[in-house]
């Protein structure tokens, strides 16, 4: 039963990233959230059945839309192509379709909620590997957006990423609150520079993937129990302040390096007010990612936490993080290559 559903949820993905017909790539997203359901609701509790139909009924609602507005522009200009998305309201529409399927604002509400219900190793799969299909697409017509319209979801997506984080003690909610955040900087600009938005989230996969994997293995759901981490594993402890940091877009990191692209790319298209917004919305979510990293640093040994230990006996998966760690920390080896 694992081997199919992580089939169905491999096939599904690149079914959509391979379509250029648009009911091929609605078929892919249904196929994808047919496919998923059966790993959020994988724990016999309340919550995941709670969260499953949140998922279910948000990502069902989006689709419908996003069938709509193929079919809408379909109707207009005689084709299926998912380039050829000419019809204004369709785009209009297909946005708002593609915003709720990833969780961006105005329609993230779904996403901390989904999250919360979910263990560890299924957020990492909603927040990385359920994204790809969605900005696939928006990467696809992006040549027939315009900047006015995904702009201001763009900022919002920032300003209730980082306002959303700022109170929050569970983990998982604090990172669908920074995955928000994430999609608003791609969001801003996909379609003024595509490559750049899609350097953008495929940073932020390779930074939260070894954060989540880190977060598993240390059996850490909330910021108290995030204290006593060091006693599990010291080394553990500094990559995954590292990360934080990372995450925050802190200047030697590689999670600088989409930050200033995309505010180059904006100022560059006379945009500087809305990229001198984003910079300063930025501080709301670097707010939250010091105090984690500030609890994580001020609980290493020798100094004694309040909180007991857990026992952790969850299996590490130290391989995939050691490959993706270099990755998400160092700058220097994709550096000159994404700035030629």
């Amino acid at each position: 039963a694992l081997f199919m559903i992580t089939l169905g949820i491999i096939i599904s993905t690149l079914t959509v990233t391979s379509a250029n017909h648009w009911l091929t790539a609605w078929l892919g997203l249904e196929l994808n959230m047919i496919s998923i359901l059966p790993v959020i609701t994988k724990q016999k509790h309340p919550r995941s059945t709670e969260a499953a139909t949140k998922y279910f009924l948000t990502q069902a609602m989006a689709s419908a839309l996003l069938l709509f507005s193929s079919t809408l522009n379909a109707w207009q200009t005689g084709s299926w192509d998912i380039t050829q998305l000419n019809n204004k309201l369709s785009c209009i529409l297909m946005i708002s379709a593609l915003t709720m399927k990833m969780g961006a604002a105005p329609a993230h509400f779904w996403l901390p909620e989904v999250l919360q219900g979910s263990t560890l190793t299924t957020t990492l799969l909603i927040t990385t590997w359920q994204k790809i299909a969605p900005i696939t697409l928006l990467y696809m017509i992006s040549n027939h957006i315009q900047s006015n319209i995904l702009l201001p979801i763009g900022l919002l997506s920032i300003l209730v990423g980082g306002w959303g984080g700022i109170n929050q003690t569970q983990l998982r909610k604090m990172m669908a609150y920074s995955s928000i955040a994430h999609l608003g900087w791609t969001m801003t600009v996909i379609s003024i520079a595509p490559n750049i938005a899609l350097t953008n989230i495929i940073i932020y996969m390779a930074i939260s993937t070894p954060f989540f994997l880190l977060l598993t293995s240390s059996s850490s759901k909330t910021l108290q129990t995030m204290t006593t981490t060091w006693a599990h594993a010291p080394t553990a402890t500094i990559i995954m302040m590292l990360l934080l940091l990372s995450m925050a877009g802190l200047p030697p990191l590689t999670g600088f390096t989409p930050k200033l692209l995309i505010l180059d790319k904006l100022v560059m298209h006379k945009l500087t007010p809305a990229a001198t917004t984003m910079a300063i919305l930025s501080l709301l979510s670097l707010t939250f990612y010091l105090r984690t990293m500030y609890l994580l640093a001020s609980t290493t040994s020798p100094t004694t936490t309040q909180s007991t230990t857990l026992w952790r006996l969850k299996p590490n998966y130290y391989q995939i993080t050691t490959i993706l760690t270099p990755i998400a920390l160092f700058n220097i080896t994709i550096l000159p290559a994404l700035l030629a």
